[in-house]
C-alpha cells in the first residue's frame, strides 16, 4: 500500500505552481491582483478522525475549525467555504450536521459558497476554505538558526480527551471539549503573521509538525519537553512525567500555532510558551531535566497502512 508521505512526494512533481509552496505548507497562497488568497482543504472520515457516536454538531464544528486553523497559520481572514458532504441513510444525523455547520460558520463569519454531495455508507466530509492575508502569509520555511521556537496555548488536551472518551468517560468537560470543539487561533495568527520567521498549526502532533517545520526550513530544532505547556486538567488526569509529556507532544488535534521568531513578541491574545530553538543540522532533538529524550517511533499522526484514530492532516 502506498504510504501518505510517498504519495505526497509523487504529487510534488505535479504541484509546481508557486502557490502550492511545494506541498510543504499548511495551505496554498495564490497571488491575484496584489492580494494573497489563502486556500486550504481538509477531509475527515468517520472512525478515523471522529468517533461514530460523536454528536453531528461537534463533527461539523471540528471540520470548520481544522480548516480555519490552517488559515490562522497564514494570518488570513476567512472569506468563504465549499462543503463536500456524504449523505447517509440517517436524515436526522445529516440535518443535525447542517445545523452544527450553520452555527460554526456563523461563529467565525464564514459564508458557505457551494460544494458537492454524494451518497455512501461511510461518512467522508470535506471542506475547502478560502481566506485573504492582508500582510505576510508565513510558511513552514523561513526559520533561521538561532530563532526561538514557540507554541500557543496548551498541548495534549484533545488527545487525552479522545482517550477518555474511548474509555467511556465524559469528564473532565474541558478535555472532552478540546477534542470535540477545538478553537482555531485566528486572532493569534493575525497578530503573529508579520513577526514570525516560520509558522504552522499543530494538528498531527507537536513533534511531527515541528519536524515538518525543520525540514521545510532546512535546519534542526532542539525542543525542551519540560517547557511544553500542559493544562491543569491534563496534569490531573495524565500526570506530568516524561511519558505523559511525550503523549501530549505526539497526540495531535491541538490546533495551536507553532512558530519561530527572532524578536521580542508583542502582546498576544493567547498564552505563548517558548519551547526550543532552531539549530544547525536536521530533524529534532528533545531533552528534559533528566537529559536527552529518545524520539518515539511515531512522532504523531501519519496516514499509513495501520489504523489510527485522531489527528487530522499532513501536508
Amino acid at each position: 500500500m502506498t504510504g501518505e508521505l510517498d504519495f505526497i512526494g509523487r504529487l510534488r512533481s505535479i504541484a509546481t505552481h508557486p502557490a502550492a509552496r511545494g506541498l510543504l505548507d499548511d495551505a496554498a497562497v495564490l497571488e491575484i491582483g496584489g492580494k494573497r488568497i489563502v486556500l486550504t482543504h481538509d477531509t475527515i472520515v468517520e472512525g478515523v478522525h471522529f468517533l461514530p457516536d460523536d454528536a453531528p454538531e461537534s463533527v461539523a464544528w471540528k471540520l470548520v475549525a481544522a480548516n480555519l486553523s490552517d488559515l490562522a497559520a497564514k494570518g488570513a481572514t476567512p472569506t468563504g467555504a465549499l462543503l463536500s458532504f456524504t449523505l447517509s441513510a440517517q436524515a436526522e444525523w445529516d440535518n443535525r450536521f447542517a445545523e452544527g455547520l450553520a452555527h460554526a460558520l456563523g461563529r467565525f463569519g464564514l459564508p458557505l459558497l457551494g460544494g458537492d454531495t454524494v451518497r455512501s455508507s461511510q461518512r467522508v466530509l470535506g471542506l475547502t476554505v478560502l481566506g485573504e492575508a492582508a500582510g505576510p502569509a508565513p510558511s513552514r520555511a523561513g526559520a533561521h538558526v538561532g530563532d526561538a521556537l514557540y507554541v500557543t496555548g496548551v498541548i495534549g488536551d484533545a488527545a487525552l480527551g479522545l482517550r477518555l472518551l474511548k474509555e467511556g468517560a465524559v469528564q473532565p468537560e474541558a478535555l472532552i471539549a478540546a477534542y470535540r470543539m477545538p478553537q482555531p487561533q485566528l486572532d493569534a495568527g493575525w497578530a503573529l503573521a508579520s513577526r514570525v520567521s516560520a509558522m504552522l498549526d499543530v494538528s498531527d502532533g507537536l513533534l511531527i509538525d515541528a519536524a515538518r517545520l525543520a525540514e521545510a526550513s532546512g535546519l534542526g530544532l532542539k525542543i525542551d519537553l519540560d517547557a511544553i505547556p500542559l493544562s491543569d486538567d491534563f496534569r490531573a488526569n495524565a500526570a506530568d512525567d516524561r511519558n505523559a509529556r511525550l503523549f501530549a507532544a505526539t497526540g495531535g488535534d491541538d490546533y495551536q500555532l507553532l512558530f519561530t521568531a527572532a524578536m521580542p513578541l508583542p502582546s498576544l491574545p493567547c498564552p505563548v510558551a517558548r519551547i526550543g530553538q532552531a539549530v544547525r543540522g536536521q530533524g529534532l532533538s528533545v531533552f528534559d531535566s533528566a537529559g536527552d529524550v529518545p524520539l518515539p517511533d511515531q512522532l504523531g499522526w501519519v496516514h499509513d497502512a495501520t489504523h489510527q484514530m485522531g489527528g487530522n492532516h499532513a501536508g
